[in-house]
């Protein structure tokens, strides 16, 4: 599925590559989720842990974080999701952007290095999470 759904988008990947490539977006993704819940934990409820309700690619989409930062010199996301989960019959989406990361020396240049930059999406209560999750923890409010 992961196969068909790069070349749907153009991309040219190759059959033999999707054993390395495919545990590696797994792990990413779950990744995500992980963090995803960390936000989520602002909003214990009795209703349970939220559901995953639709996510969507946007490769070439921006988030204004991202356009913001590379004015500052940083390195635009090679990737961006927007995840929406489902809290408590409530639909809230969260940004990802996705970036390279370094590896830690010229002998683990071969380590795959993904940095995760997760957040709730511009919106009242969104910016109402990052303000909590900054007093809570010092960051988050970005």
């Amino acid at each position: 599925m992961f196969f068909n759904a790069m070349r749907r988008k153009n991309w040219d990947p190759k059959e033999k590559d999707m054993n390395v490539v495919v545990p590696i977006h797994n792990a990413v993704n779950e990744q995500c989720w992980k963090k995803i819940l960390e936000w989520e934990s602002l909003h214990q409820s009795d209703c349970g842990q939220p559901k995953l309700l639709k996510f969507q690619g946007k490769p070439k989409e921006y988030s204004p974080k991202a356009r913001f930062m590379s004015l500052l010199g940083y390195k635009l996301p090679f990737d961006r999701h927007d995840w929406t989960v489902d809290r408590c019959g409530k639909p809230v989406r969260y940004v990802i952007d996705f970036y390279s990361g370094v590896p830690p020396d010229a002998a683990s240049a071969s380590v795959v290095s993904f940095y995760l930059d997760v957040r709730p999406a511009l919106s009242v209560d969104g910016i109402a999470d990052r303000f909590r999750k900054f007093w809570a923890t010092g960051s988050g409010l970005w």
